[in-house]
């Protein structure tokens, strides 16, 4: 029974470790994601906040989940990341900062050929999405619970990284209305906004831009700290399914480069 427990809570604090884990990541389509044109066109755009020298995609695992394949594609002349989950999660992530008062917005978009069947994104059990941009938030940790305080202190000790202190996801939802916020089944820490619902636009480039300040405002219900990293992802390990999808390149818009 503690071994259980234990590994239950490693697998939740890798969970929510998307971008300030040291875990070591396996060199699986990193360089040819980091040399790809998606790569390039994430790292840097005109009038975006560039990742360039702020850290490389890497491709973070979870310990006893089978990785999610991520690779670089052209889709419908459009470069991107496919990503093929059989029963797997994992995720690209990269690693920025950008203070509370310059965030601005994140462009970013996707292309899903079928949604997983059984999944639901706010019951621990079938918590998988094909597609999920993540995004990690620094804050005032003494305002964790009890059971986060406990999970991020863990998570410190055997990485040498706190728990970021609020992560936010944008998700394609089987039943939810675009809108909806779903707090996460393990930690309310993670909080996913739903910005695709049903399956009436699959098998077509869904292009978004989101107000970063204001949708973690209303997810959470305060402001934001500074962002610390962004990640794609698509998982299946929880309802045993297989899922594809297609991302395009990330944008994040700053408020201190929109007024030069």
């Amino acid at each position: 029974m503690k071994w259980a427990c234990r590994a239950s809570l490693w697998s939740l604090v890798c969970l929510v470790l998307t971008a300030c884990s040291s875990l070591p990541a396996p060199p699986v389509g990193q360089v040819e994601i980091n040399a790809s044109p998606w790569a390039v066109q994430s790292q840097g755009h005109r009038g975006s906040a560039a990742l360039a020298g702020r850290g490389a995609w890497n491709h973070l695992t979870f310990p006893g989940k089978s990785p999610t394949a991520y690779s670089y594609f052209q889709k419908d002349g459009r470069d991107a990341v496919a990503a093929v989950a059989e029963s797997s999660a994992s995720m690209l992530r990269s690693k920025v900062r950008i203070e509370s008062q310059d965030l601005g917005s994140v462009r970013f978009s996707w292309m899903v050929p079928q949604l997983i069947a059984n999944a639901d994104m706010g019951l621990r059990d079938v918590d998988d999405s094909p597609v999920r941009i993540v995004l990690v938030f620094e804050g005032d940790r003494s305002r964790f619970s009890a059971r986060d305080a406990l999970v991020s202190e863990l998570a410190h000790t055997l990485t040498g990284e706190p728990m970021p202190y609020a992560t936010l996801m944008y998700v394609w939802c089987n039943k939810r209305a675009p809108g909806s916020v779903i707090k996460g089944p393990r930690t309310d820490r993670i909080r996913k906004m739903v910005v695709e619902s049903g399956a009436g636009r699959l098998n077509q480039w869904l292009d978004y831009e989101r107000d970063i300040r204001a949708d973690f405002q209303r997810a959470f219900g305060e402001l934001p700290g500074a962002l610390l990293g962004i990640g794609i992802m698509s998982d299946s390990d929880n309802t045993r399914s297989s899922a594809r999808s297609w991302f395009g390149p990330l944008h994040l818009g700053s408020q201190a480069m929109a007024k030069n």
